[in-house]
C-alpha cells in the first residue's frame, strides 16, 4: 500500500494505523472515534504486536483521531481494495491447492447498495464486488457511480484477478455479450450466466429447447424457516451445426425449477433459464446447481453481513467519553 503521507513528521508507519482500524471495526467500532478509544483501551502487547513504535520514554502511544481520519482520508481506497483482495485471493488459491482434490474455482460477481451510506443529498454507495462460493472471501469490489451501471465495472472488476479455469457466474444484468466473450476469450475462464428476458433473443432459443422430453437430471430439497424448497436441473447441450443458441462460448443450456411451499400459505413454482461455457464433461449436474445455488448465496454470506456488522451508522460521539472507565460487565481491557 503506498502511504499518502509526507515522510516529515510522520511517527505511525501506514501498516500499523491499518491495523489498529481493522481490530477496532472487528471489535464493534462504528467511527473514528470509537477507534481512537479502541486503540487509547488497547494493552502494550496488543499495540506491539501491531507494529506501533515505542516511544522514548518506553511506552507506546496509540494514534490519536486526529492521525487515523487524515490517514484514511488521503488512503486510496481503490489500491487498498486491491490489497485486501489480493491477499484473500493468495490465501484461497493456497488453501485450495493443499487439498488432494482441487475443486474448481467459482465466483460470484453481484452489485450490492451499503445500508446507511447515504448523507444528506448524497445516495447509498453502491459496489460491486467478486465473492468466492466457499469458503466465502470477497476478492475485489469496484465502486459504481451513480451515473452508471454495474456492466461497465464488470472487466474493471474481474481484470487483476487470475481466473483461468475458474467458473464465474452472475444475473442476468451482467449477461453482456462482450463481457462474457472477454471473460471466456482474455482470462480463459467459464461462466454461468443466468438469462432473462433482457437477452430475448436467447431467452426465446431457450424457452423453445424441448424441456418436457428431458429427464429431470438432479433434485435438491430443504425444509427452514417454515418453507419447504425443492430444486431441480436440467441440462442440454446445445450443437453448433443445428444453429446452436445466440450466445457467445455457449456449450450447455440449463433449466431450473424451483418449488416453494410456506407455511400457510400456497405453493410457488418459478423456473430460470442459464447458459453455461462447461461442457459435459467438465461439471456434473449436480456440481451446475450448486453452483447457480452458491450465487444466490451470496445474500446472506456477504450482503446481509454488510448490512447488519457493518451499516455505518455511527452513535453520537461525547467529548470524553472515551476516557471511561470500563464498565464492570464489560471484557478487561488485557484480553483483547
Amino acid at each position: 500500500m503506498p502511504d499518502p503521507r509526507s515522510r516529515r513528521g510522520r511517527w505511525y508507519s501506514l501498516v500499523p494505523v491499518l491495523l489498529v482500524r481493522a481490530c477496532a471495526v472487528v471489535s464493534g467500532a462504528k467511527s473514528i472515534e470509537e477507534i481512537a478509544e479502541f486503540a487509547e483501551r488497547a494493552t502494550n502487547t496488543l499495540l506491539a504486536s501491531l507494529g506501533i513504535r515505542r516511544h522514548l520514554l518506553g511506552r507506546r502511544r496509540s494514534p490519536k483521531p486526529v492521525t487515523i481520519g487524515r490517514v484514511l482520508m488521503a488512503l486510496d481506497g481503490d489500491a487498498l481494495d486491491q490489497a485486501v483482495g489480493a491477499y484473500l485471493a493468495d490465501q484461497h488459491r493456497t488453501s485450495a491447492g493443499a487439498s488432494a482434490t482441487r475443486p474448481r474455482w467459482v465466483i460470484a460477481v453481484d452489485g450490492k447498495a451499503l445500508k446507511g451510506s447515504a448523507r444528506l443529498e448524497v445516495p447509498r454507495r453502491h459496489l460491486l464486488s467478486a465473492v468466492t462460493h466457499h469458503p466465502v472471501a470477497t476478492l475485489a469490489q469496484v465502486e459504481v457511480g451513480a451515473k452508471t451501471n454495474e456492466t461497465r465495472h464488470f472487466r474493471p472488476l474481474l481484470a487483476p484477478l487470475d481466473l483461468a479455469d475458474a467458473v464465474v457466474t452472475f444475473d442476468a444484468l451482467h449477461s453482456v455479450k462482450a463481457n462474457i466473450t472477454w471473460l471466456v476469450e482474455t482470462k480463459k475462464a467459464h461462466y454461468i450466466a443466468v438469462i432473462k428476458t433482457n437477452q430475448p433473443t436467447a431467452y426465446t432459443q431457450l424457452a423453445a429447447l424441448p424441456w418436457t422430453s428431458i429427464k429431470v437430471q438432479h433434485t435438491a430439497s430443504a425444509t427452514s424457516h417454515g418453507r419447504r424448497e425443492s430444486r431441480s436441473i436440467k441440462t442440454c447441450a446445445i450443437a453448433d451445426n443445428l444453429g446452436g443458441i445466440a450466445f457467445p462460448h455457449a456449450r450447455l443450456a440449463l433449466r431450473v425449477h424451483r418449488r416453494r411451499k410456506q407455511t400457510g400459505r400456497p405453493e410457488s413454482r418459478e423456473s430460470v433459464f442459464a447458459l453455461t461455457s462447461l461442457d459435459t464433461h467438465q461439471s456434473s449436474p449436480a456440481d451446475l446447481a450448486a453452483a447457480i445455488r452458491g450465487h444466490w448465496g451470496i445474500e446472506n454470506s456477504s450482503h446481509h453481513i454488510r448490512d447488519v456488522t457493518f451499516p455505518r451508522t455511527p452513535r453520537p460521539f461525547t467529548p470524553g467519553a472515551h476516557l471511561a472507565p470500563w464498565p464492570a460487565s464489560a471484557t478487561s481491557p488485557s484480553e483483547p
